[in-house]
């Protein structure tokens, strides 16, 4: 599949498998990591469960899910997701969670994939997302590379990410990623 791997400097996207839901379940119950995403009360087995439920969207080309990897020894370091796919092609991007073992450049890295996955692979024209308002390193990194806010209510911010948000961010990180 042409959206298998996607690769970066230090880092590698792969799409999710079954076999990753232990590496999912304990991202997701890391209390260090998990205080501005959405709370699983599960096991490993719905971890499995859920990803199986979500290869029949990946099929269907309306949500993909991958696996960050280093380039260097192929550890698995985080998760990033694309859904909520619109009938106008825009896209939301989340449950980016990078664990302690990520590269220096891992966030702008898989920031960058992600968009390059959505805007030059699969040709969407906006993005839209959300994140917690009381997170700020996060607010400030995608204001940093190019987000607009667009909206914001006493939990999140809401941010669009257009095409030429992400050939502007290219420009601007091209040293980096």
């Amino acid at each position: 599949m042409k959206h298998n791997k996607l690769e970066g400097r230090t880092i590698h996207f792969r799409l999710i498998e079954e076999s990753d839901a232990s590496f999912l379940y304990q991202l997701r119950m890391d209390e260090t990591l998990n205080k501005y995403i959405s709370k699983v009360d599960s096991s490993i087995e719905m971890q499995k469960e859920w990803i199986r439920n979500y290869k029949e969207r990946e099929k269907e080309h309306i949500e993909y899910y991958f696996i960050i990897e280093r380039n260097d020894t192929n550890e698995k370091i985080g998760t990033i997701r694309l859904y909520g796919i619109t009938d106008d092609n825009r896209f939301c991007w989340g449950s980016w969670i990078l664990n302690s073992r990520k590269t220096v450049t891992s966030a702008i890295e898989s920031a960058y994939l992600i968009y390059e996955f959505a805007f030059e692979r699969c040709n969407f024209i906006s993005s839209y997302f959300q994140v917690d308002r009381l997170n700020s390193t996060v607010n400030s990194f995608h204001v940093k590379t190019g987000a607009i806010k667009v909206d914001e209510d006493v939990v999140n911010v809401n941010y669009i990410f257009t095409k030429e948000c992400f050939l502007e961010f290219k420009n601007k990180f091209r040293r980096v990623i």
